[in-house]
Parts: C-alpha cells; structure tokens; sequence
C-alpha cells in the first residue's frame, strides 16, 4: 500500500516541475484568478460523484475526483510558495493543527457528553483562536462563505447559530415555522408587491433550509436530487415524443403529463442499488458478567485514548468519542471462558499515546498487558475481550 506522505510529496514535486522554467506553458501562465473555476468545478466534480456513490455507483471515479480536487489545492500551495508566503507543508501543518486543538476530547484531557458539546466547543474554541489572532471574538456565523450556493448558506449559518443555544426546541416549531412564512407569501402574492413576494419567498426559502438541517437532509443535497430526478424524467419525455415523431413545443401538457407519470413508474421499478452506501459504525454493546469490573477498567483506560464516560441505562457502563460508543451491558461469559476473544482495534495518535497507556495498565490492572510492539500495544479487559492501541 502506497504512503500518502510520499505520494502528496510526489504530487507536490510533479506539480513543482509543470511551473519550472522549462515546464508546462499553460500551468505556468496560471495565476490565482485564473484557477478560481477550475477550482470550483472540481468542487462540483466530487459532489457529482459522491452522488453516484449514493446510488450505489462504483467509488473508484469518486477517487479520481478527489485527485483532481487535491491537485488545485497543490498548485495553489505552488503559487504561494514560488512567492515565498507559505508552502504545502504549511497548509499540512495548518489544517493539522487547528484540528488537534478543537478535538481536546481526543487528543487533550476534556470530557464531553455527546456531538452537541462537541460542536459548543468548536464554536468556543474558534472564538478565541480568532481573539488570539485579531484581538476580537467575531462572530460564531464567521467563516461561511458569502459565494456558497445561498440554500447550503442558509443550512450552516443556522447550524452555526444553534451551537450557542440559538435554535428551535423541536421539528415540529421549524415545521409551524414554515406554515407561518407560507401564510405571509400568500399574503405577498395577493398584494401584488413585488418587493413584498421576493422577501416572503426569501423567508419560506430559509425557514425550508432550517428544516432540512432538523431533519437531517442536507436542504442542497436534498434539491440537487430533486433536480437529478427532474432532467432525468424530462429528457424521457423528449425522447419519448421524438419516437412519437411529436414535434418539441407541439405537444400538450396532459400529453407530456403521461410520459412524465411513465418516468416516475419506471424510476419506481428500478431494482435497489447494488451497492449502497457505507453504513457507519454508530456503536458496540458486549454483553459481560461483571459490568462494574469493566467500568473500573475502562474510567481508566478511557481519558488515555481519548474517549469520555456517557450516560447509559441502568446497570451499563458507556463510553464515547463524540462518533463512536462503546456500551458494557449485564449478561453473557467473558471472551476468555467462551473461547472467543477476537481482537478490537483502536487508533493512537502517537508512539507517546501509546507508551503513556502502557505505563498506566502496568500499573493500575496488572496482567491485562498482553504484548508490547513499536507503536503498539495489546491489552485485555476484565470480561476477557481483547483490545489494541496502535497508531
């Protein structure tokens, strides 16, 4: 398996040379400006094609996608550093860097209970890395772009929003929300106020973008779909009048009306995709004799990798990362007696992680050791079930 190091440091190079004195013409008359709509349309490439995954289409081309995303990433990096402002390694070590110190739950000692603290503490964090950096906060809707499509706008300055508390209670309130902003544009609409129709209608947009968010559909993802099924069903209504021999703009609406019915029927008919999507891993509930022998364990174990306690149901004991819990319930025999004790892993963010959890098993829960490697090392739980931190 290839190293993304040393592939990203081959990139970097090729890219390097196609701007040299004696590279690429084209790539060496390119400036900032000029690379802006290649940049955006890769952008719109990926999303294409992460729709096609969607679909259960294949993710090789996604993979190529991305390739070309990272390519306007590396030749931006080039222009800035043959202007001597920053390099890719910079841009690297950036990104890196402010995502070490927004996760404090994963690579620093705080505890959070759930996504929702993970967020409120983005918010807080960001605020004061920009006090840091400008002398003021700003605000918490900073850093949504003002040339993003306005319905994924709509969605993230709400999101952004509700990470301080500014936010609906429940579904229901953003539905009644919309009802209400439907009411006012009718009103609109029965004026005749131009002025008034647009500002209704900006409303009923926005309030519609903040119920997608509640709901979980991403509002852009949502009507980005709506207009997939819209060309789809549309070009079989003109393939369909052509073979017809219906001339285009001759045929009726209750005519094209039956193809577009047809359209939808056979989209009905399809069978499921053969692949779907990834489905990811939410949680892992292991049934074990002696929960409050593991809990012991593992509010050891647990604030070394990263992870927090989280309130589970009676008699269980629950951990978590702000994406993955870990649930111990009453019941069952231990991985040892039952002759079954595969092995669960766990990533490490460095060598030092993983001595530091060495040092504290060996000391705290003697024989739960179980072998010791170069970044790695193998431990058992009180139940028996076998574990390894490795980075």
């Amino acid at each position: 398996m290839s190293v993304p190091g040393a592939e990203l440091e081959r990139l970097v190079g090729i890219m390097a040379r196609l701007r040299a004195e004696n590279g690429c013409p084209w790539d060496r008359e390119q400036d900032l400006r000029s690379l802006r709509p290649y940049l955006v349309e890769e952008t719109f490439e990926v999303l294409d094609e992460m729709d096609r995954v969607g679909y259960g289409g294949p993710w090789r081309s996604l993979c190529d996608e991305l390739g070309d995303l990272l390519f306007q990433i590396v030749f931006h990096a080039q222009l800035a550093a043959e202007k001597g402002e920053f390099t890719m390694a910079d841009v690297c070590r950036a990104i890196s860097d402010k995502i070490v110190s927004r996760h404090p739950h994963v690579f620093g000692e705080r505890q959070v209970n759930g996504s929702e603290e993970v967020l409120f503490n983005w918010a807080k964090l960001k605020a004061e890395e920009k006090k840091r950096k400008t002398g003021r906060e700003g605000s918490v809707l900073d850093g949504v772009p003002t040339a993003a499509p306005a319905l994924m706008r709509s969605e993230r300055l709400t999101e952004k929003a509700s990470r301080i508390g500014f936010d609906w209670p429940d579904v229901a309130s953003v539905r009644a929300k919309l009802d209400e902003e439907l009411r006012e544009l009718d009103e609109a609409i029965a004026s005749g106020d131009r002025d008034a129709i647009e500002h209704e209608l900006g409303d009923v947009l926005f309030s519609l973008a903040n119920l997608g968010r509640f709901l979980r559909a991403p509002p852009e993802d949502a009507l980005r779909m709506a207009i997939r099924r819209f060309t789809t069903r549309f070009q079989h209504i003109e393939s369909a009048l052509r073979a017809e021999g219906v001339p285009l703009g001759e045929a009726t609406l209750e005519h094209m009306e039956r193809h577009w019915q047809a359209a939808k029927a056979a989209e009905k008919a399809l069978p499921p995709a053969a692949s779907l999507p990834r489905a990811p891993v939410t949680a892992l509930r292991f049934s074990v004799p002696d929960v409050a022998a593991q809990r012991a364990f593992w509010n050891t174990v647990a604030p070394l990798i990263g992870w927090h306690p989280e309130r589970g149901a009676p008699g269980e004991a629950a951990y978590g990362d702000g994406a993955l819990r870990l649930v111990f319930i009453p019941g069952g025999t231990s991985g040892a007696s039952a002759g079954v004790a595969p092995t669960l892993s766990l990533g490490a963010p460095s060598a030092r992680a993983v001595e530091r959890l060495r040092a504290e098993l060996e000391a705290s829960h003697p024989g739960a050791v179980q072998g010791v490697e170069p970044q790695r090392i193998r431990f058992r739980d009180p139940s028996g079930l076998h574990w390894e931190y490795t980075v």
